[in-house]
């Protein structure tokens, strides 16, 4: 397995690292098994947040006997000081440990900078100082506000959405941060559940010397994929060119991600599940997407009162009540057998 390091940090780590955000969704003892599990299978970065309810929790009860031998990164939401602080202590007490290897302001909607008048900057930078925190890093699901991190060259980390699926300019802007020593993380490389072949988003994102893959892991199952490339990481192939030229041509336009932040809908709608439901019953098929429960899921779309809220949050612009009602009646032509996933695949 290649290692990278990351940008000007000079965390050098196995370019095979753990997103913590599923495991919140897994029972505590299952979820210490499988992070203790990829520690002893070599993985050494794992990325969290403060937001991700239980997480920081899970590793300090995995890991904190290992603390010095792997690399923890967390983040905030906090737009303060006072905010910072208050996240930044609760997180240590959960991980169990005095310092981070890597705080992030978490999806930034814009660049905080020193002088802004914040104060944010210079707290973290005070932190540093302090030893409590030993490198700087930023989220975003804007490129945008992504390519301002990059040109300005604050942050010694940027963490953004990269897949195979990825523009061109979000391309560059990988290239654009190894070029100019910012650490990429790149989160949602499996776009949101979307990419189901493990070996080909492996590869393209090894193309990248500096970039930081955080996969998101729910299971032990899903580790053990992961780890299996420890040994012998994918290579770009030809099969494996024609296969993603493929995934892009299906997955052309518009699609949500299921990253989340649109939510809460005002009428309660699961945004970042129902606006993708026609590609998840086609790409990673399961019986429960047409369960009782999926269904009243999908009746609440009909409650959609086109508020506009959700359109203000996504970081991908995307036209939420329509692209909702139209998963609504792909759905309905599934339950009905007018369509059958079968044949509609792709």
């Amino acid at each position: 397995m290649r290692e990278i390091v990351l940008g000007k940090t000079g965390i050098r780590t196995v370019q095979n690292a753990f997103g913590v955000l599923p495991l919140q969704r897994t029972e505590k003892e299952e979820a210490v098994r499988i992070l203790r599990r990829a520690y002893e299978g070599g993985m050494r970065f794992f990325d969290t947040a403060r937001v991700y309810s239980n997480s920081e929790e899970k590793i300090g009860a995995a890991l904190s006997d290992v603390r010095n031998s792997v690399y923890i990164a967390s983040k905030t939401q906090a737009t303060t000081p006072e905010g910072i602080k208050k996240d930044l202590e609760t997180s240590l007490s959960e991980l169990k440990t005095d310092y981070l290897d890597l705080y992030q302001l978490h999806n930034i909607k814009k660049h905080f900078e020193p002088g802004d008048g914040t104060g944010v900057c210079e707290l973290l930078e005070d932190l540093k100082r302090q030893g409590v925190i030993r490198h700087i890093g930023a989220t975003t699901h804007s490129i945008q506000v992504a390519e301002e991190v990059v040109e300005k060259s604050y942050y010694e980390t940027l963490q953004f959405p990269f897949s195979y699926l990825s523009i061109e300019r979000e391309q560059q802007l990988a290239r654009s941060a190894y070029e100019k020593e910012i650490g990429f993380i790149a989160m949602k490389s499996l776009a949101g559940g979307l990419i189901t072949r493990s070996d080909a988003a492996f590869a393209f994102v090894s193309q990248y010397p500096g970039v930081l893959p955080i996969w998101g892991i729910q299971t032990m199952s899903e580790l053990e994929d992961w780890l299996s490339y420890m040994d012998k990481d994918p290579q770009m192939t030809d099969e494996i060119e024609a296969f993603i030229r493929q995934e892009r041509l299906e997955l052309n336009g518009e699609f949500c991600r299921g990253c989340g932040y649109c939510m809460p809908c005002t009428v309660d709608i699961k945004i970042n599940n129902c606006a993708r439901m026609s590609l998840m019953l086609r790409r990673a098929p399961s019986k429960n997407y047409l369960s009782e429960k999926w269904q009243g899921e999908m009746k609440k779309i009909e409650d959609c009162i086109e508020c506009g809220v959700c359109l203000s949050r996504c970081p991908y612009g995307l036209e939420i009540p329509r692209l909702l009602k139209k998963n609504y009646e792909d759905y309905q032509a599934v339950l009905s057998g007018r369509v059958s996933v079968e044949k509609s695949a792709g």
